[in-house]
């Protein structure tokens, strides 16, 4: 077999870089700064470069994942933690800590994307009662002239 008869391989394709990617026009060339920023930033997305429809072959696939359900992990936690510093409010004047919990978790809660928004709500309004209730026990023992050792 001769080498003519041999196959050779393909030579790689070298593209261009597209304008979005180039470096900008009003870079700098001074050895040792900066050499200019991209047009495009680099979190951008990616534009495709093959569409699925070319591929010869390939699957046509037409469902997508189910949304998952909304998770009730922190708001939970923030209704409990309302529900408990409002029980504890109702005796004494030291349950605002709860409370307090119990509003910086709602916060939180409503903050995630995937959590319950009407159980974080509730946490929430319930938390803010709770710290009423703490603060009108507090106003209350402040006020009374012979003090708590009464």
């Amino acid at each position: 077999m001769s080498d003519a008869d041999t196959p050779r391989p393909r030579e790689p394709e070298v593209v261009p870089p597209t304008p979005d990617v180039d470096v900008t026009a009003d870079a700098s060339q001074l050895p040792g700064s900066h050499r200019g920023g991209f047009s495009r930033l680099p979190t951008a997305p990616v534009p495709l470069t093959q569409r699925n429809d070319d591929l010869e072959g390939a699957p046509d696939v037409r469902w997508a994942e189910p949304a998952p359900p909304p998770s009730r992990g922190m708001a939970g936690w923030a209704l409990g933690f309302s529900i408990v510093g409002l029980l504890v409010s109702m005796f004494v004047g030291w349950g605002f800590p709860i409370g307090l919990v119990a509003i910086v978790t709602a916060v939180i809660a409503l903050r995630r994307p995937l959590e319950s928004r009407a159980v974080a709500v509730w946490a929430l309004v319930l938390g803010g009662v709770s710290l009423l209730y703490s603060a009108g026990w507090l106003v209350w023992a402040a006020t009374r002239p012979e003090g708590l050792t009464g």
